[in-house]
């Protein structure tokens, strides 16, 4: 069996906590589900530090331990929940090495899901820690690139941000960069938004379309090389597509693409709405269809 996402989660934080002395910090860590089968089944005396049900306070802890040289992976159940639990990290953490030459590493699992859980829970919201300096910014949605991801952190003494989505555990796939000769529409999908991009263009592409994918694991720092700049050139409109609200990363993004390619950028993402607790009040991100229609729409 192809090992998944989640099984790939689960062994890196088996690695950290047996091998690397980190610990796992966070709400409900050891409760039915061990957060979404990430987990591996250890305990206080291996490193998995139950935090109590005070959500502003939790993120102070996880600073604490970072700064006493352990690496904390800080685990955000719902990354609407950073909300609270971000002050910490965002104005301790991420300045500490700028400021005191103290770094203070931190690899903060903050998890997204859609569907019938509400405003405050639901979807991503690494827009929240984008425009501060000193954090890195990632978004890895495969077995590989979520390898890599915790290499680098154990490599720097930064402080990470790992957007990840439950929707995407149970992929046990890496992504393919899709390339055509020239492509009238390119994609630059972000998180779970990833998967609809794919689709779309691979329904597209096989009834005519020319449409390309680049995908984006790496939100903050954002670079995209001179040959995909060149590229991007010769293409007719590209579009960044987010599961957090466009207002934020994806404007950014679409705005950097546009300044260096003068390709004409669209956004899709989260509509400007609040999500509710049911189907019909959901605020979901873009779908395979909406990607289509989208794209139909721009070529005509």
């Amino acid at each position: 069996m192809s090992v998944t996402l989640r099984d790939t989660i689960k062994e890196t934080v088996r690695t950290h906590l047996q091998e690397n002395n980190g610990i796992a910090m966070g709400q409900c860590l050891t409760a039915v589900g061990w957060v979404g089968g990430t987990l591996p089944e250890l305990y206080e005396d291996d490193g998995m530090v139950e935090l109590s049900m005070a959500d502003v306070a939790g993120g102070g802890f996880a600073v604490g331990a970072a700064l006493a040289g352990r690496r904390p992976m800080y685990v955000i159940r719902y990354q609407g929940f950073n909300w609270f639990n971000a002050p910490m990290i965002l104005n301790y953490a991420c300045k500490s090495k700028e400021i005191w030459n103290v770094p203070c590493p931190m690899f903060v699992r903050s998890i997204a899901m859609e569907g019938g859980i509400g405003p405050v829970a639901g979807s991503s919201h690494h827009a929240l820690y984008y425009r501060m300096p000193g954090i890195k910014i990632v978004s890895p949605m495969t077995p590989k690139e979520y390898v890599r991801v915790y290499r680098d952190f154990m490599e720097r003494e930064e402080v990470y941000y790992i957007s990840e989505h439950r929707g995407a555990y149970n992929n046990n796939k890496e992504f393919k960069t899709i390339k055509p000769e020239k492509a009238d529409i390119i994609l630059y999908p972000i998180s779970i938004t990833r998967f609809a991009a794919q689709e779309a263009a691979e329904e597209l592409n096989a009834n005519g379309y020319s449409v390309a994918v680049h995908h984006i694991v790496d939100i903050k720092p954002f670079d995209l090389p001179i040959d995909d700049i060149v590229y991007a050139s010769k293409a007719k409109f590209g579009i960044v597509l987010d599961d957090d609200y466009t207002d934020g990363i994806a404007k950014s993004i679409a705005f950097d693409i546009q300044k260096n390619s003068k390709l004409e950028m669209r956004v899709m993402g989260l509509e400007n709405k609040s999500a509710g607790f049911y189907k019909q009040v959901d605020n979901l991100p873009p779908s395979k269809e909406d990607i289509i229609k989208k794209i139909k729409n721009l070529i005509k």
